[in-house]
């Protein structure tokens, strides 16, 4: 390609940082700014990138005056959920207006609180001209994709198309206030995470060298519930743990922290194949849990990001600081536990960034984009509404090639 795509970052949290340490692996692309609020974090982002050599980012408060600086030449929206409408509305209209060129723009997921905004964010980086993509890490993670191509290669072509995929992703809580409180994140866990296994059982399911949307979904079930966290004691916990930083109530305004959806897919060849995705905040284990698991006619595919890359051992009598050291979200500090080498590339940063990076440089649709955003949203919005109803939501998909979605007073109360 011959030269580096200037990255600008707009956010400066968990996400970032992850980030920020996947673009270590990432050839022709330099974190060149950072536009974020809390200039404190921003410039502790700025600092890390400097120490990985992946760049020396300019600091900004202002997201318009970001993209204007000519090195910006692709943005990562990594802000949270309630402000991505305005700041991809506002990166829109500078680069309508003539006074900013973007070669891309990625936003993290999910791609907004709602279907009314998502639509609104795809409407105005599309009209714009923006080149997008979509960051959903899990349908690049190697082990994912690996996994993928074997059963695809080696097992369907031979005895036929798989027909279930059972994803899930789960862990202890979110690292910042804000993903407690439905009304910044829009939901609870189903939100926030079941968007990442939605999604990563439809790409498994969809055929090697195709589109995810060759697969027509069909209809939703969906159960949603508060195991733990409303529980008086842990509700207590979670108000003390954020009293900082904003107020996060359980005992007043409670989001779901374990969520479930089957959901019913038409393959190009007139099958139904069913994708169940279980995703949950009550989980309590080593660590962040990601499983993978696909069945066909004759063969199966798993993956368990907790077997991990190895393990460790550490007495009782060995006491230290509690840190996530080993694995995300660590929940312990003593015992047999497992340990990932380099997160950022088995949970699939690095392949998502570099494949955005390569295909904003040469002009190419990524493989992922706004459209799948779009598309997920909309599942999770079904989800809710057959959560709230107790039955499932079917779905009417005239035409996802046109991004003929079904309309939010179709999807509930949730998707207003």
């Amino acid at each position: 390609m011959g030269r580096s795509l200037g990255v600008g970052f707009v956010g400066s949290g968990f996400v970032a940082r992850f980030h920020a340490q996947a673009f270590s692996w990432v050839r022709d692309a330099d974190i060149v700014a950072i536009c974020s609020p809390n200039e404190m974090k921003a410039q502790a982002i700025a600092a890390l990138c400097k120490e990985l050599g992946v760049g020396e980012p300019k600091i900004y408060k202002d997201v318009r005056e970001m993209v204007r600086d000519p090195n910006v030449e692709a943005v990562w929206l990594l802000a949270p959920n309630n402000v991505r409408l305005e700041l991809a509305e506002a990166i829109a209209d500078e680069v309508k207006s003539g006074r900013a060129e973007l070669k891309g723009f990625a936003v993290e997921k999910p791609l907004a609180r709602n279907l009314a905004e998502a639509k609104k964010i795809y409407q105005a980086i599309t009209e714009a001209k923006i080149n997008h993509g979509y960051l959903e890490n899990q349908v690049y993670a190697p082990a994912v994709t690996k996994g993928k191509e074997l059963i695809w290669r080696r097992g369907a072509a031979i005895a036929g198309e798989p027909y279930l995929a059972r994803c899930a992703e789960e862990h202890s809580g979110p690292h910042r206030a804000w993903f407690w409180r439905g009304d910044l994140q829009g939901g609870g866990v189903l939100n926030d995470m079941l968007c990442h296994s939605a999604l990563a059982g439809w790409y498994l399911l969809t055929p090697l060298g195709q589109r995810m949307s060759v697969l027509k979904p069909k209809t939703v079930y969906a159960q949603i519930a508060s195991l733990k966290w409303t529980r008086p004691e842990y509700a207590a916990k979670l108000k003390e743990m954020w009293k900082d930083e904003l107020e996060v109530d359980y005992t007043k305004h409670p989001a779901e922290d374990y969520a479930a959806a089957r959901i019913v897919f038409e393959t190009p060849s007139g099958n139904l194949v069913i994708v169940e995705a279980t995703t949950s905040w009550s989980f309590v284990g080593a660590g962040l849990r990601l499983t993978f698991e696909v069945l066909g006619p004759e063969y199966m595919m798993q993956v368990n990001t907790l077997i991990g890359d190895g393990q460790v051992f550490f007495s009782r009598n060995i006491v230290g600081e509690a840190g996530e050291d080993l694995v995300e979200k660590q929940n312990a500090e003593q015992g047999l536990m497992p340990y990932i080498g380099n997160e950022a590339f088995t949970y699939g940063y690095v392949a998502e960034d570099r494949h955005m990076v390569v295909s904003f440089l040469k002009g190419e649709t990524p493989f992922t984009t706004l459209e799948d955003g779009l598309w997920t949203t909309a599942l999770l919005m079904a989800a809710y509404k057959s959560a709230e109803e107790r039955k499932s939501s079917a779905l009417t998909w005239l035409n996802l090639k046109g991004l003929s979605l079904p309309s939010p007073r179709a999807l509930g109360t949730h998707a207003q």
